[in-house]
Parts: structure tokens; C-alpha cells; sequence
């Protein structure tokens, strides 16, 4: 099996994908320069690839020679969300969460052994926890991927999953980002299927026991709620 995967490869195909994985939110643009340090390709091989991209609408080039991101990736990214038709639902839970705790809540669904944050809402606070929606993550580290293997169809067995359950919240401090704590719970339907994770986070320095208490009860709360409304929908 691993010997099919690599002949499906294509290799073309990945670098592309490669230089699209090069925007990170931090810059809104970037030179050939920067793309070939971050993927490690020749500039020559970038102005090819980047060619591609750019007359399919993933890239586009600007006046300066820098590169940004394309308006086939909105399209694509709105027609992803879509179809979760989930926003109505979930951003005014979002707004709810961070008025009860004043730091950044999200929700984050499965995608393979990546966590995919689809809709955030981030904390009012100068100094917070900065989520960009579309953003993805590992499931190795964070309490909403505690949330999401844990309560996966079948769980996945780790050194939490059996506590998880039990608790029906998962915690992370410092785990994935030494300065970083946050709260998760599943969102889950009346027939038992886990829809995502919702997920309360900020500075680890404000994330005391009394912080969590609210956050996790807070979190309960918007899923509960959130558990009839998706719910009706089926």
C-alpha cells in the first residue's frame, strides 16, 4: 500500500500545492525570494509553478514582483464552508463564548489527521490567542484535538481518550504553544455523531482552575444549544 500511495504521487503537483502552503496569514504577500527560502525550490522553478497558479487564480502577481493569494482560493474556501452550512449556528455561539470568558473561541471540525478551524471569533484583548479561520492544525497537540479523536467514530485509543470521555471536556495547557491553554468540548447530535469541537483559548497566564470552570461551563452551555439546532437540521 505505502508503494501506491507514492506512485500516486505527483510531484509537480505537490510543490505548487507547496508554494500555496507558504501563506501563513503573517504577510499578506510575498517575494520569489521568500518563496524559494520557505520551499527550498529554485526561483526558477517557483516563476513556472507560480505561472500556473496565477493563470488559474490561486496566485496573483502584483505590480512589485510579490505574490498574494489568489481569488480561486475565496472561492473555494466559501464553497468548503458551505458545505458545512454551519455559520448562522455557530458564530453567534462563537460571539456568546468570548463574552463570557474575553478570550478567542472557535470551531474546529476533522479533516484526516489534520483539525481545520472553520469558524472563530477572537478575543477583544491586545494581547490574545490569534486564530485565522481556514487555519490548520495537528491533531497532536490542543484540547479540541483531544475532543475530536476522542469522540471520533471509532475513538481513537490514547493516553486521554478513556478520561475525555468520561469528562466530556478535554484541556490543553501549554501543550501545543508553551503560551497557550485552552478549553474544548464535542459538539455532538442527538444521534451521536461527533459534528466538531468547540473551543475556548488564550494565554496560559490567564487560564487558572476558576478560568477554566467558566470557559468549560460556557462551552457546555453553547453546545447544548448548538445539539438541537444541528439536530432539527438533519
Amino acid at each position: 500500500m505505502p508503494e501506491r500511495k507514492q506512485e500516486q504521487r505527483v510531484e509537480a503537483v505537490e510543490r505548487a500545492l507547496g508554494l500555496l502552503e507558504c501563506f501563513d496569514g503573517e504577510e499578506d504577500s510575498l517575494s520569489l525570494a521568500e518563496l524559494s527560502r520557505r520551499t527550498g525550490l529554485y526561483k526558477s522553478t517557483i516563476l513556472r509553478l507560480a505561472a500556473s497558479l496565477e493563470r488559474f487564480g490561486y496566485l496573483v502577481r502584483r505590480g512589485d514582483g510579490r505574490y498574494r493569494l489568489g481569488p480561486t482560493l475565496w472561492r473555494l474556501g466559501s464553497l468548503y464552508r458551505r458545505s458545512f452550512d454551519l455559520a448562522e449556528l455557530i458564530r453567534p455561539e462563537l460571539k456568546l463564548l468570548v463574552e463570557a470568558t474575553g478570550e478567542t473561541a472557535s470551531y474546529y471540525v476533522r479533516e484526516g489527521d489534520s483539525r481545520v478551524c472553520l469558524y472563530r471569533h477572537n478575543s477583544p484583548k491586545p494581547i490574545r490567542h490569534h486564530l485565522n479561520e481556514g487555519q490548520r492544525l495537528s491533531l497532536e497537540g490542543g484540547a479540541a484535538s483531544k475532543v475530536l479523536t476522542s469522540f471520533s467514530d471509532p475513538p481513537e485509543e490514547r493516553a486521554w481518550t478513556a478520561q475525555l470521555r468520561r469528562d466530556g471536556f478535554g484541556v490543553s495547557l501549554g501543550e501545543r504553544d508553551p503560551e497557550i491553554a485552552s478549553v474544548a468540548v464535542p459538539v455532538v447530535d442527538r444521534r451521536g455523531r461527533l459534528r466538531g469541537s468547540l473551543a475556548v483559548s488564550g494565554l496560559i497566564t490567564r487560564f487558572g482552575e476558576e478560568q477554566r470552570r467558566v470557559a468549560r461551563q460556557a462551552l457546555e452551555a453553547s453546545a447544548r444549544r448548538l445539539n438541537d439546532q444541528l439536530s432539527d437540521r438533519d
